[in-house]
């Protein structure tokens, strides 16, 4: 008896050293963008930025994201969203509700077709739910201010198509968060509803095929410095400004929700 469990033993401890000398299986996910705009898909960096991943799936599985919209777009630099939802019912943005920031994962270069993470400034792991995509390429601005930002996901397949037409829409400064909102439709309507809104109708997963990202080959990020002309302001979770095209009191629930979110975010990073 002894020998056959010493035998046993032996085979599970081979068994186990074989296994653990394996490669690691590589994941990756896809997401669909469904929005009033046009459809497109992002391939995720699971491995080489997995806590970010993890933080924006937490949003997606929870639906966070359906009826979100595009609350900033700058043309050639980043069209933005995660961070406000339009309720429907009554035509107010509210902000979403944050979970706690993510750690920073500036693995990787923010060039166009990436999407990354905007935070709050001077504070490198402030990201929450809000995000980006990077327009052009944003390298010498973003891979080196605040830590760097995390780009964690790129737009495959011709859903740039999509992002440059949102780019293409007219902005409007409605103050707050809101002083580059691209908007649709007659612009006069008061209250602006779901006409004029580029609203992000879901975000799902769309394949979790094992390491669909293998034939992706993103430049890592190098930090570089830029230089030159300034560029645009960085992509964050907050905002300024005046004016708009609001009735006063959908403007005013519009300054309410940044106030309550902005407050939200402050908690989350203490």
């Amino acid at each position: 008896m002894k020998a056959r469990i010493s035998r046993r033993s032996l085979w599970l401890a081979a068994l186990i050293s074989s296994t653990s000398a394996l490669p690691q299986i590589a994941t990756a996910t896809i997401v669909e963008f469904d929005t009033v705009m046009g459809t497109f898909q992002v391939n995720l960096y699971d491995n080489d930025t997995p806590a970010t991943v993890a933080n924006f799936l937490d949003y997606v599985n929870a639906g966070a994201y359906n009826g979100s919209i595009y609350h900033r777009s700058v043309p050639g630099f980043i069209v933005q969203g995660g961070g406000f939802a339009l309720d429907t019912m009554n035509f107010q943005v509210n902000a979403i509700t944050a979970n706690p920031a993510v750690v920073n994962e500036p693995v990787f270069a923010n060039v166009r077709g990436t999407l990354s993470m905007a935070k709050l400034g001077g504070d490198p792991n402030s990201a929450t739910n809000q995000w980006f995509f990077n327009l052009a390429d944003n390298t010498g601005n973003l891979d080196g201010q605040n830590g760097g930002f995390t780009a964690f996901g790129e737009v495959v397949g011709n859903g740039m198509d999509v992002l440059d037409d949102i780019a293409a829409l007219p902005r409007f400064n409605l103050g707050g968060a809101f002083t580059e909102i691209p908007l649709l439709g007659d612009t006069n309507n008061d209250p602006l509803d779901d006409t004029n809104y580029v609203i992000v109708n879901s975000v799902t997963i769309f394949d979790t095929t094992v390491d669909s990202a293998a034939g992706l080959n993103p430049p890592l990020n190098t930090t570089n410095s830029g230089g030159g002309t300034t560029p645009p302001p960085p992509p964050t979770a907050g905002g300024g400004g005046g004016g708009g095209g609001f009735g006063f009191f959908a403007l005013f629930g519009l300054l309410l929700a940044y106030r309550n979110r902005m407050q939200a975010v402050a908690a989350g990073a203490t």
